[in-house]
C-alpha cells in the first residue's frame, strides 16, 4: 500500500509498504479521506523524537475510513461499518483518563503523532483505541472527508467551552485559517451577538466573509479602536487566539471587557517565550486566560453530531482535494498555506 512517511526533518516520503497485519483484537480500516494538519507541517519542517531512518513514521491523524476486516475477539464492529476516529488513546487507567480527558493522560498516543497514522490506503486500529470507545460509526449523511476534517473542529470545540461564550456576547478570533474559522462558526453556534475576525490577510479574511455570514472582519493596524467601535465602548467577552504570536496574545488583554476570557488556542514555539502579560488587566478586570490542547472523545462524538445536524458546515473549509499519490504537493500548498484544509482521498 502507499502511505507517507516520515524521516526526519524536511525528509518525507511517499512509500510502498506492507498493509499492516492485524490480530484477535484488532480492526483494520481502510482509509477514505485524511486532512492535513498544521501539526503534520510541523512535524515534517521539525522531525518528532523517535523518528529516523531506520524508525520512520506514517503521518496522519485525521481521517475517517471503511471497516474490511475485524478481529475475532472484537464486539460490535463489522467489516463494512464507515466510521470516524478520535486520534488520541489513553491509558484508561489514570485520573485524566477517568475523568473522560485521555488527550491529556501522560502516557497517551496518537495515530500519525507516536504511532502510524492515516496518510496510507490502511491504518491498523488497535485493541485500546476499540474499547475505549475512539472509534465510532458515522452518523447519516457525514461523509469521510467530514469526519477527518472534524477533528480539528473538535479541538476548536475544546478551547470553545473554556470560554463559556453566552448568547449575545462580542468575541474576537484572531487568525483566519482554518482553526479560527471554525472557532468562529462555533461562536456563532453558542449565539455570539457579534463575531470579529482579524488577520494579516486581507485575501483570507475575504474567504471568511463567503464562509462565515455575518461575520465581522478587520486588517487594519488599530485593533483597539475596531474592537471598541464594535462593541460600543464595553471591550470583548471572548478573545481567542489561533495564531502562535507571542505579540497577539499579548495584545488581547487590553480589549477585554470586565468578566473577559482569552483562550489562547495553539503552543508557541520555547524559543518565543515567555510571552509578556500584563498581570494588572487579569486583577482589575478579572479576566480568566485559558489554553486547550487537542480534544476528548466526547468532544469528538458532539462535534460530528454538530456536523451530522447541519449546525456546522465543515464542507465549506475543504479547498483542496488530492489522490495518495499526490499528497506531497498537499503539503507543499499546505506550508505555503494555500487554501484552507487539503484533503487526501484514497480509491
Amino acid at each position: 500500500m502507499l502511505a507517507l512517511r516520515l524521516y526526519g526533518p524536511n525528509d518525507i516520503r511517499l512509500d510502498d509498504i506492507p498493509v499492516p497485519a492485524i490480530n484477535e483484537d484488532e480492526i483494520l480500516l481502510k482509509v477514505d479521506a485524511a486532512a492535513v494538519c498544521g501539526t503534520d507541517v510541523r512535524m515534517w519542517q521539525n522531525g518528532y523524537a523517535g523518528v529516523d531512518e531506520a524508525h520512520p513514521r506514517v503521518l496522519g491523524h485525521e481521517f475517517g475510513g471503511t471497516i474490511v476486516e475485524v478481529g475475532k475477539n472484537v464486539k460490535f464492529y463489522q467489516k463494512g461499518m464507515k466510521v470516524a476516529l478520535a486520534p488520541n488513546i489513553g491509558c484508561g487507567i489514570c485520573d485524566r483518563c477517568v475523568a473522560g480527558q485521555p488527550h491529556l493522560c501522560d502516557n497517551y498516543r496518537a495515530f500519525g503523532i507516536n504511532m502510524d497514522g492515516a496518510f496510507a490506503e490502511y491504518v491498523k486500529v488497535p485493541k485500546e483505541a476499540i474499547i475505549y470507545g475512539n472509534l465510532m460509526v458515522m452518523p447519516e449523511g457525514v461523509t469521510a472527508e467530514e469526519a477527518a476534517v472534524n477533528e480539528p473542529l473538535s479541538c476548536a470545540y475544546n478551547g470553545s467551552l473554556k470560554c463559556d461564550i453566552k448568547p449575545g456576547e462580542y468575541v474576537l478570533v484572531v487568525g483566519a485559517g482554518p482553526i479560527g474559522i471554525m472557532h468562529a462558526m462555533l461562536a456563532k453556534m453558542a449565539g455570539a451577538a457579534k463575531v470579529m475576525m482579524n488577520d494579516l490577510s486581507a485575501e483570507r479574511l475575504a474567504e471568511c466573509e463567503k464562509i462565515i455570514p455575518g461575520i465581522v472582519t478587520y486588517c487594519g493596524e488599530d485593533l483597539p479602536g475596531f474592537v471598541k467601535e464594535q462593541t460600543r465602548g464595553k471591550g470583548l467577552d471572548v478573545a481567542i487566539t489561533a495564531c502562535p504570536v507571542p505579540a497577539v496574545q499579548a495584545a488581547m488583554l487590553p480589549l477585554m471587557n470586565y468578566g473577559g476570557r482569552v483562550n489562547f488556542f495553539g503552543g508557541i514555539p520555547a524559543s518565543k517565550q515567555p510571552v509578556p502579560i500584563d498581570t494588572n488587566l487579569v486583577h482589575y478586570k478579572e479576566l480568566f486566560l485559558t489554553g486547550s490542547t487537542r480534544a476528548s472523545i466526547c468532544q469528538f462524538r458532539q462535534t460530528l453530531d454538530f456536523v451530522s445536524e447541519g449546525l456546522i458546515d465543515i464542507k465549506s473549509i475543504i479547498t483542496g482535494h488530492y489522490d495518495i499519490k499526490d499528497i506531497l504537493v498537499a503539503f507543499d500548498n499546505a506550508k505555503a498555506a494555500k487554501g484552507l484544509k487539503n484533503v487526501i482521498t484514497f480509491g
